[in-house]
């Protein structure tokens, strides 16, 4: 039974890690957070637990051109990120506020787009 224990608390220190954050995580980003909730937490255990959560559909990968995957909560409404040059954090953007109206060839369709800020965030400012 206490093995059963230690895996819900690791997970739910992940759980918390991305719902705390707000924000999307990289793998070791969520093992900075999870350590202060469960102590010798692993980054195998980080790894293994997100993609059980992604696969749960808890968590969704956001791809970052160039860089690692991130993650975060799933089920959120259509919106963009903000990557921090200095720091590396990934931010969310609330909505879309970016209007799309490429020229497309005659018979295609938009079924989606993607939408990438990059600079510098306030903390790093």
């Amino acid at each position: 039974m206490p093995i059963q224990s230690r895996k819900t608390r690791q997970k739910d220190a992940i759980r918390a890690a991305f719902i705390n954050a707000d924000r999307p995580l990289s793998p070791d980003e969520t093992l900075s957070y999870a350590q202060k909730e469960v102590e010798g937490i692993s980054i195998a255990t980080v790894y293994r637990n997100i993609g059980s959560l992604v696969e749960d559909k808890w968590l969704t990968p956001v791809e970052i051109p160039g860089e690692s995957t991130r993650y975060e909560v799933a089920g959120k409404e259509h919106h963009h990120h903000f990557h921090c040059n200095e720091c590396g954090k990934v931010f969310e953007m609330q909505g879309c506020g970016v209007p799309v109206k490429p020229k497309l060839p005659r018979g295609f369709r938009v079924t989606g787009h993607e939408f990438f800020l990059y600079g510098v965030c306030a903390d790093c400012k």
